[in-house]
């Protein structure tokens, strides 16, 4: 290389400057950055370091460094080209040039590819159109030499039927090695394929197992639109079957009829459909009632605590698009007071507050199409709101009403069914019980939960209202039935729990148990499941029993 002299100047002078210049990585291979180390070697010069015995010699000025690294790349002209330009002073017009001259360049290569494409697809589209016509007359001229032999339907096997010489086909490649026309004719079939629009994508998981019933309403197949008749012709009557429609709850309801027949099955309204309208306009007007009656008193001495807890709850609950709407707030702040008020046995309990969520949405749907999840709920008319609210507020109740030791002092109800679903677990699969206790894990720091809210914190929306048809149609599906359900749960997940060794990580899966993606298909075996513990284990209580 020639110039040295200028050369060493120059990168002396300029070894901070210089673009793409080597600078020192600091991360997991390298120590921090040393600034009298980092000094000494840019003023280091020409000035060698003193050598060590035994270790090669460290470059500390770019002369040296490429005298050792000479074999890397060339030594020539183009080097002193490189380094002259570099020491150039780039000035901000000539960057903003140069850039916009390669972003120029890039659209311009860009419109020339497309152009490029749309050719190709226009000559694909034309070579496929001959060679579909080609193949449809060579297809024509078989079928009349083989007559009645060869059914009209089977023109297009090779492309579209999945079987081949009585066996099963699972990919183009898997398929016999044919004829070169056979060839000819498969390849005419790529490039038709090619040629037309894409395929609609396959539908995700959360899609696929969304409740059909709660949002969203993809067509009806054969079967649930035989259903639907079937409540409806049920409900159609004048005195409408109780029994019979418990029956066909128990599978679950379609969404068109789900808040008349929860109403019917909560008890909430009779029987007799002539008494339906009137009983409503007087429940609606007596849960009014109680608000003028008692929500002024929400800030009193004596209430202000109970207020102040279902405000701060409330915006805990879930789906929080839904509640942290305002008026949903409101809506809610007002059920939960009011049942507290007319309650002074258990009072406001933690967990309450999920109870509202499933009436709420159910009857948000007598009004809407959409997904409720993302529906400005302030946009339905004042009278619409007010008949949601009332008929919310009594279905609750009706819940309440049969759990209702769950809530009171102590909460024994659910201290008894923990301990109840403890004894069952320990008989339906004792390896988990054993290796829970072998973990130290006690039911009770997981199964309160499932016990105070009915599952609704371990389960999407979508799943708790399907689970909630079957509670309305079962006999006391919400204090009873509840049991065997949350026994099926935790066995569900026995291969999970088994594969955990220590408390914390038992602990954190029984907390946080992967089920975002459920939909009716895991509930309906959950309730299978559910329903075979109960009928072995629910009128035989020495089973709990070692």
């Amino acid at each position: 290389m020639s110039n040295d002299g200028n050369k060493k100047q120059f990168w002396k002078r300029n070894a901070a400057k210089v673009p793409g210049s080597i600078q020192h990585v600091y991360g997991a291979q390298h120590p921090p950055l040393d600034p009298l180390l980092h000094a000494n070697l840019i003023k280091a010069g020409n000035r060698p370091p003193p050598a060590t015995p035994g270790k090669p010699k460290k470059a500390t000025t770019f002369q040296e460094f490429e005298s050792i690294t000479s074999d890397a790349w060339d030594v020539g002209d183009d080097d002193d080209e490189l380094l002259a330009m570099a020491a150039q002073n780039l000035n901000i017009e000539v960057v903003m040039e140069t850039a916009n001259k390669v972003i120029e360049n890039h659209s311009k290569q860009q419109e020339r590819q497309r152009q490029d494409d749309t050719t190709e697809l226009e000559q694909r589209g034309e070579d496929t159109q001959e060679e579909l016509e080609e193949e449809e007359e060579e297809n024509e001229e078989d079928r009349a030499g083989e007559g009645d032999r060869t059914s009209p339907e089977v023109s297009f096997t090779s492309q579209s039927s999945p079987h081949t010489e009585g066996r099963l086909v699972k990919s183009q490649s898997e398929a016999p090695i044919g004829s070169p026309k056979d060839a000819a004719s498969e390849h005419a079939g790529l490039h038709r394929q090619r040629s037309l629009p894409h395929r609609p994508p396959v539908i995700p998981l959360v899609a696929r197992m969304a409740d059909q019933n709660t949002s969203g309403t993809p067509a009806m197949t054969e079967r649930e639109a035989s259903r639907l008749d079937k409540f409806k012709q049920l409900l159609a009557g004048p005195n409408t079957d109780l029994e019979e429609l418990r029956k066909l709850s128990w599978s679950g309801i379609p969404r068109q009829v789900r808040p008349i027949t929860w109403k019917l099955l909560s008890g909430y309204l009779p029987a007799n459909a002539e008494r339906r309208e009137s009983v409503l306009q007087r429940k609606r007007q007596e849960y009014f009632g109680f608000i003028q009656q008692y929500y002024d008193s929400r800030n009193d001495e004596h209430h202000q605590d109970t207020y102040r807890q279902i405000h701060i709850d409330i915006p805990r609950m879930s789906p929080e698009s839904l509640v942290l709407q305002p008026k949903v707030t409101e809506i809610f702040e007002r059920i939960l007071f009011i049942w507290a008020i007319r309650h002074p046995a258990s009072g406001y309990v933690q967990g309450i507050n999920d109870l509202v969520t499933p009436f709420f949405v159910v009857y948000v749907f007598e009004y809407i199409e959409e997904e409720v999840e993302n529906f400005d709920v302030s946009s339905l008319q004042e009278e619409a709101l007010r008949n949601i609210e009332a008929d919310s507020f009594w279905c609750m109740s009706k819940l309440l009403d049969g759990i209702q030791d769950n809530y009171t002092f102590a909460q024994p109800g659910i201290q008894r069914k923990v301990k109840a679903l403890e004894e069952l677990v320990s008989r339906i699969d004792e390896s988990v019980h054993l290796h829970m206790q072998q973990y130290e894990v006690e039911y009770l720091q997981f199964a309160f939960r499932w016990m105070n809210n009915l599952l609704m914190r371990e389960l999407p929306l979508r799943c708790t209202i399907r689970l909630w048809d079957t509670y309305q149609a079962e006999p006391e599906g919400f204090s009873h039935f509840h049991l065997y359900v949350c026994a099926a749960f935790l066995v569900r997940w026995r291969k999970e729990i088994l594969e955990e060794r220590d408390f914390q990580g038992l602990m954190i899966l029984l907390q946080n148990l992967p089920t975002m993606h459920w939909g009716n298909e895991e509930v309906s075996v959950l309730l299978a499941e559910a329903y075979r513990l109960k009928f072995a284990f629910a009128d035989a209580p020495n089973h709990y029993k070692r």
